[in-house]
């Protein structure tokens, strides 16, 4: 089993659990699982930290902020990711991320 994450608020924003499966067909939010880790797809190959720059340009355009505001804090190179966003709330960060997942 794996760790379990829940959306909560880091020191200067959102903290999130992200399980990333690259070489997709399409960027997208799959689902949110129980534990609260956000399974994304993304087409970058796991190469050269592609599949992390794709998924911090990602994040920024679904939760609105610039690519800056997004830092992978733990996991760099896994699938499972802890990443902080600064100057947002987990609330916030969560219902956006709903939104694009409701948009699909």
């Amino acid at each position: 089993m794996g760790r379990q994450f829940r959306f909560h608020h880091g020191k200067s924003g959102a903290a999130l659990a992200i399980r990333v499966t690259p070489r997709a067909s399409r960027n997208e939010i799959a689902e949110v699982l129980d534990d609260g880790t956000i399974r994304i797809r993304l087409t970058a190959p796991p190469v050269d930290g592609k599949a992390n720059q794709a998924l911090v340009k990602f994040l920024a355009k679904i939760l609105g902020v610039a690519p800056s505001a997004i830092e992978i804090v733990a996991g760099t190179t896994g699938r499972d990711k802890l990443v902080a966003v600064t100057g947002m709330d987990a609330a916030t960060a969560q219902a956006k991320i709903i939104a694009s997942l409701e948009a699909k």
